[in-house]
C-alpha cells in the first residue's frame, strides 16, 4: 500500500460559485462550520494523507485558518478544477497527490486506501472514483467523480502541456493517461458520500440527511 506520508491532498475551492450566486462556496456554512473545512478535517481525521493546501483564488486568510497552505490558481480567469490540479502538482513534495473539491463534505473516509489498491493493482497513473447516482430517468447509473483523484506526481510536466495548449476538462486529460476507475457502490458505502452541494438549496438539503460529516 501506499503510505499517508507519501500522498499529499489539495482542496479545490478555487471556483466562482457560480450556480451559488457568485458566492465562495467552500466558506458557505454547513453544520455550523464552513463547508471547505469539513473536508479538511475528514482528511485529518481518516489519517490517509500527509500535507494538505488548498486551492483558492479569494478570502485567502479565511482559507488560511484552516491550518494549511493557501494557494491561487496559476491560470487565468478561474480555469476549472485542473487549475487547481496544475496548483497542488506544482507545490507537492510526495510522489502522489489527492484531489478533492471542497463542496462534498461526506466523502467516504476510506477513499485513499480504495484509490491507492487499485493505481497499484493496475499500475495506473491516475485513479478516479466513481458512483452511483441516478439518471434522467430515473436508474442508477455509475458516474465518474473526476475531482475525486488519486495522481502521480510525475504527471506534472504533461498536465502543463495540455493546459498550456487550452484543455481544460479532467476526463480529456486523464483519458489519456493509464486511469482506473474505483467504484464506491459496496455495501456499506454512503450514498451520499459523493453528493456535492452546487446551490444553496442542495446546501441546505444535504444538512438535514443523515449522513456522517
Amino acid at each position: 500500500m501506499i503510505e499517508p506520508h507519501e500522498i499529499s491532498a489539495v482542496l479545490l475551492a478555487g471556483g466562482r460559485g457560480t450556480r451559488m450566486g457568485g458566492v465562495d462556496k467552500g466558506l458557505q456554512s454547513f453544520r455550523g462550520k464552513p463547508l471547505a473545512l469539513h473536508s479538511v478535517e475528514r482528511l485529518r481525521l481518516a489519517g490517509s494523507v500527509g500535507p494538505i493546501i488548498v486551492n483558492a483564488n479569494r478570502n485567502l486568510a479565511e482559507y488560511e485558518a484552516f491550518g494549511a497552505p493557501v494557494f491561487p490558481d496559476g491560470l487565468a480567469d478561474y480555469a476549472g478544477p485542473l487549475a487547481g490540479f496544475l496548483v497542488g502538482l506544482a507545490h507537492c513534495q510526495t510522489p502522489y497527490l489527492l484531489t478533492l473539491p471542497c463542496d462534498t463534505p461526506l466523502f467516504p473516509l476510506d477513499l485513499v486506501p480504495r484509490l491507492s489498491a487499485a493505481m497499484l493493482a493496475q499500475d495506473a497513473h491516475i485513479a478516479m472514483a466513481t458512483a452511483p447516482e441516478p439518471d434522467e430517468g430515473g436508474q442508477t447509473r455509475m458516474r465518474k467523480q473526476p475531482v475525486f483523484c488519486l495522481l502521480r506526481t510525475e504527471l506534472l510536466p504533461g498536465l502543463v502541456d495540455f493546459t498550456q495548449a487550452g484543455g481544460r476538462k479532467i476526463d480529456a486529460w486523464a483519458a489519456q493517461q493509464r486511469l482506473v476507475l474505483v467504484p464506491f457502490d459496496q455495501a456499506g458505502d454512503d450514498p451520499l458520500a459523493f453528493f456535492n452541494a452546487n446551490t444553496l438549496d442542495e446546501l441546505q438539503a444535504l444538512e438535514g440527511q443523515s449522513g456522517t460529516a
